[in-house]
């Protein structure tokens, strides 16, 4: 039987930048500067809003719960990403493939949950703000952490198990540095369709749902916020959820690009495909600490004093 045993191969090969593999070696250390920003961010974030007094409020909690979706999204990733483009080891043993497979889709969809939760925290700060603190309690949040986390781990369970069922014998090549559920499937030499069918409800009833649902939750905060006389509060009402705004279109737009590109552009070269998939995995964990950051003065505030506390 060789590589193969009757149902699936022993290990899979993973790829990094097809046709710019003699180039992708220095692409090595911007790939780390990106994952010690990502890893680096996340967790001052995390400490900040543990050690904060201040911060201890349901946006913050959120936030920190976006935090710990992309410090887990990039720890995830990371093993088989820089294997692969500063060691050119490229195998990943099946199993270890299929553990990949679930955490990468459920972390990603953690996040879409988490970020639907924070525009409900921003719809109520500003279209209710006297309900604002019995509406969101601590058994509250921790109930809606808790439905978020249970829905991406309960959704994305049937995966491995339906790509376990396949046989796989076309190629043992992946298109990826890391391990994706239509990646798996399309090398298989059987009927793919419950795959597509239930890849396909997952995406709409879950992505789709969450950005319908934030999109909606703006449409109710812009004619809240439209409702404002002074153009003073209008402007400081919005600034609130500039941070939120801005981590929803880093998070949906290089999804929404990479799912386009892998629908439409059959003619686009590989290596593009494979570069809108890195940018949509490593933005959101790079980006979102960054933002939050710089937009947020409580959080810049706390990190501050996390660090003149360290340095003390």
């Amino acid at each position: 039987m060789g590589l193969f045993n009757i149902t699936h191969p022993a290990f899979f090969l993973l790829t990094g930048i097809p046709g710019l593999e003699r180039s992708q070696f220095w692409l090595a250390a911007p790939l780390c500067v990106m994952y010690a920003v990502a890893l680096g961010g996340n967790t001052v974030i995390l400490q900040a809003v543990t050690a904060e007094p201040s911060l201890h409020q349901p946006m913050y909690y959120f936030l920190s719960m976006l935090s710990f979706s992309d410090l887990a999204m990039s720890l995830a990733t990371l093993p088989t990403v820089l294997r692969t483009f500063c060691l050119n080891a490229r195998t990943i043993d099946f199993d270890a493939c299929l553990i990949q497979m679930f955490l990468i889709h459920s972390f990603s969809m953690m996040e879409s949950g988490i970020l639907l939760a924070m525009s409900f925290d921003r719809y109520v700060a500003i279209c209710d703000p006297l309900r604002y603190a019995t509406v969101l309690t601590n058994e509250v949040i921790t109930g809606m952490g808790l439905a978020v986390t249970s829905r991406s781990f309960i959704t994305i369970f049937p995966l491995p198990f339906l790509i376990q069922r396949l046989p796989i014998c076309r190629s043992n090549v992946l298109s990826h540095s890391y391990c994706l559920h239509p990646d798996m499937m399309k090398l298989a030499c059987a009927d793919i369709t419950i795959n597509s069918i239930y890849g396909l409800f997952v995406l709409i009833s879950t992505f789709g749902m969450d950005l319908l649902f934030i999109f909606l939750s703006y449409v109710l905060i812009l004619r809240s916020v439209m409702a404002i006389a002074s153009r003073e509060e209008r402007l400081k009402a919005l600034n609130t959820c500039v941070s939120h705004i801005l981590a929803v279109l880093a998070f949906y737009v290089p999804m929404i690009g990479v799912s386009t590109v892998h629908r439409f552009g059959k003619h686009v070269p590989r290596y593009i495909h494979v570069l809108l998939s890195n940018i949509y995995l490593f933005v959101p964990p790079v980006l979102n600490p960054l933002i939050y950051s710089a937009k947020t003065k409580e959080i810049r505030r706390a990190i501050i004093r996390m660090f003149h506390r360290i340095k003390m």
